[in-house]
């Protein structure tokens, strides 16, 4: 009977260890008298009375049980079995895998008490004693094979996971999860050198194949040689002119090469390509940012891209990132459009709503900043920035007893911060003198003062 084992996932160079999750499935599956056998009535009544306390999750009432049938028929590997997977729901490890080791000696070729202990020694991350119990269930099962790798990888074993890769192919031929494996342990091993050999050897083997180009493209990056790297792009692009995928990797090289007109037309096809993610979309335009503020004369290159970007992908961090752009730029009328635009995606983002609004009321956009102050408080209550920006809003339009009110409420949200308190007393200073209350007017542009002269 098979025990089903869940086979490590590997992606990046991340190894994601922990429990294993699995339907249990005993021995015994469905568990009646006739397939006890010639056992006791006493038996019978303290082995059903365990697995109903098991199901219940009672284990040690159910351990109590089993240890009666234990006394009743010691060299029964079901009983052992049963205490091993009572003791490991209760996380006794060292408990379980003694009863798992008694009853796997007890009955040796037992599938479903290997698998039990191999998956208690993952649990608690005792590789080396789950590669010995893995080797037993491959001879049971060549299924397991691939766990085993996948152990000996944990184990950092790393020429044990190869050789095991490599009789695989051998016996089974090339598999594409494997090749991805044999690339994790170069990684891991930082042996640039075999992994190359391995890419390009599967490039001679398949020149079609155009992962593994790109994986190529990305070891020579990571491995500092960016001349190699672009020489395999250019490669991939005789070998598929229509890769959309090279072009994550050109733009930069076109970039760093001085070749602004080649890097932009790189990024519009990553832009418009269906098979690049919105992330990978978002970090070209980042990089193209960065290298705008250093390069200003790619402006307008900039705007090309960033124009198609936000027209193709509407994420509000893009927004944020081109309104920061702008901003920085001195060019704030943009950078208001595209926090707006942003804000239509996302009207919860806070950092859009500030910046939006403080351009708005640098605009003297008036409508604008009362709509958004309004529901900014409604957001984030909690936020002092927008009880200023707010009854800064209402004092702009004369509405003088309402931004009184909200920024009084403002001055309970401050906390430890001197400057937002003494803008808040300055607002509260206009909006008294607004309603004639003079001499709360100058009280509260004394502790705006007071406040300011401590600051500086």
């Amino acid at each position: 009977m098979r025990r089903t084992i869940l086979i490590f996932a590997i992606f990046g160079t991340a190894l994601f260890q922990g429990a294993f999750a699995q339907e249990e499935q005993p021995i015994i599956q469905e568990v009646n008298k006739d397939d006890l056998g010639n056992v006791s009535d006493q038996f019978q009544e303290n082995f059903f009375e365990a697995l109903k306390q098991k199901g219940i999750e009672n284990y040690e009432k159910a351990i109590t049980a089993l240890e009666v049938c234990k006394e009743l028929q010691p060299e029964n590997a079901v009983i052992f079995f049963e205490i091993g997977k009572n003791y490991r729901a209760m996380e006794k490890y060292e408990k379980a895998v003694e009863n798992f080791n008694i009853a796997h000696d007890l009955e040796p070729g037992r599938e479903a008490i290997l698998a039990e202990l191999y998956s208690t020694h993952m649990e608690v991350q005792d590789y080396a004693a789950a590669i010995s119990v893995i080797k037993r269930l491959v001879e049971i099962d060549k299924y397991y094979i691939e766990d085993l790798v996948n152990v000996y990888m944990l184990n950092q074993e790393y020429d044990e996971a190869l050789s095991v890769l490599d009789e695989l192919d051998q016996r089974l031929g090339n598999s594409s999860y494997r090749e991805r494996m044999r690339r994790q342990i170069y990684a891991l091993t930082n042996n640039t050198v075999a992994q190359i050999d391995n890419l390009e050897e599967g490039i001679a083997a398949d020149p079609e194949n155009e992962q593994n180009y790109l994986n190529l493209i990305y070891v020579y990056s990571q491995d500092g040689n960016d001349e190699e790297a672009y020489r395999a792009a250019q490669e991939l692009l005789e070998i598929n002119p229509g890769s959309t995928l090279v072009h994550l990797a050109l733009y930069k090289f076109y970039l760093n090469r001085g070749e602004p007109k080649e890097a932009v037309n790189s990024m519009k096809i990553v832009f418009k390509s269906e098979e690049v993610d919105a992330d990978s979309k978002y970090k070209v335009l980042n990089d193209f940012l960065l290298f705008a503020q250093e390069n200003p004369e790619f402006k307008e290159e900039l705007m090309d891209v960033a124009e198609l970007l936000s027209e193709l992908e509407g994420k509000p961090e893009l927004y944020q990132e081109l309104g920061q752009y702008f901003l920085m730029n001195n060019r704030k009328k943009e950078a208001l459009e595209y926090f707006q635009k942003g804000l239509k995606q996302d009207s919860n983002n806070f950092n859009l709503t500030k910046n939006a609004l403080l351009l708005q009321l640098e605009f003297r956009e008036m409508e604008a900043a009362n709509k958004l102050s309004e529901s900014a408080l409604e957001i984030f209550p909690a936020q002092p920035v927008f009880y200023l920006l707010r009854g800064l809003t209402l004092n702009a339009l004369e509405e003088y007893r309402e931004a009184e009110e909200i920024l009084t409420f403002g001055l309970d949200y401050v906390i430890e911060d001197r400057r937002m308190e003494a803008d808040i007393y300055a607002q509260l200073a206009i909006a008294n003198a607004g309603l004639d209350k003079v001499e709360k007017a100058e009280e509260f542009s004394r502790k705006a003062e007071m406040l300011m002269k401590e600051i500086n």
